[in-house]
């Protein structure tokens, strides 16, 4: 992938995980359960895209 590219995954990863930071600061009876799993399985494709990227780009 372009750099480009892993900038812009980056700069959305850090969004989504600052929206299920604040999503889950709420107490428990207002969080929305289908957001918050939304959200953090968004976080997770999106750093895991970016750990895999990092990780072929290491020259061996």
């Amino acid at each position: 992938m372009s750099k480009e590219v892993i900038a812009i995954v980056a700069i959305v990863s850090f969004a989504v995980w600052i929206a299920v930071s604040r999503e889950a600061v709420k107490p428990s009876k207002e969080i929305n359960w289908r957001k918050m799993i939304t959200l953090l399985f968004a976080g997770t494709l999106s750093a895991f895209v970016i750990t895999i990227s990092l990780f072929q780009s290491l020259p061996f």
